[in-house]
């Protein structure tokens, strides 16, 4: 299955790609993420709750960021599985555009496969739960970047800036997701 789509951050580009590298970030605003473990070489092991209709599963999954043009773009490739749900594998190529001085926009072409209960409960259930975790992560994400920008608007000195990674978890984890969701 292709998951396609874009969506405006309320940041600069310098600023999106760093929040999107900053793992305690990604933490707070992905639905049901409990840990993020760098393993070295932009790889990561991630670990998630999360229920797709009558179905409450953790997934352990792993993440690797591949093909990386900082601030532009990368590509993430994932598997995720749990024992009582199934898996999902994929990658998908997320790009970062610069709108504005306060506005960029993620765009993100991803493709997966996923098997057992995940394949057999229908892709619109499916969908629907990868739709309303990633509507709950930009709505997280976003806030955050606004919150970011707010003291620097009202004239305050910014915030500290953002560590610099390699590291674009809530696009491989959101891209993780749509694909595991079918969506």
């Amino acid at each position: 299955m292709e998951l396609k789509g874009e969506r405006m951050l309320p940041a600069d580009r310098a600023t999106a790609w760093a929040a999107l590298n900053d793992i305690e970030i990604l933490k707070q605003c992905v639905p049901g993420c409990e840990e993020i473990v760098p393993l070295g070489d932009n790889r990561y092991e991630t670990t998630l709750n999360t229920a797709i209709g009558p179905v409450r599963a953790k997934f352990k999954g792993k993440l690797e960021l591949a093909d990386i043009d900082a601030p532009n773009a990368y590509t993430l490739k994932f598997e995720g599985s749990s024992s009582n749900a199934g898996f999902a594998r994929g990658e998908a190529r997320v790009t970062l555009s610069e709108v504005g001085a306060r506005e960029t926009k993620l765009g993100y072409v991803a493709n997966a496969h996923v098997g057992g209960k995940l394949a057999q409960i229908g892709s619109r259930l499916v969908d629907a739960a990868a739709g309303a975790m990633a509507d709950k992560f930009f709505e997280a994400f976003g806030a955050q970047l606004a919150a970011r920008a707010a003291p620097v608007e009202a004239g305050a000195p910014p915030p500290a800036p953002l560590p610099q990674a390699t590291f674009g978890f809530w696009s491989l984890l959101k891209a993780f997701l749509r694909r595991l969701f079918g969506r």
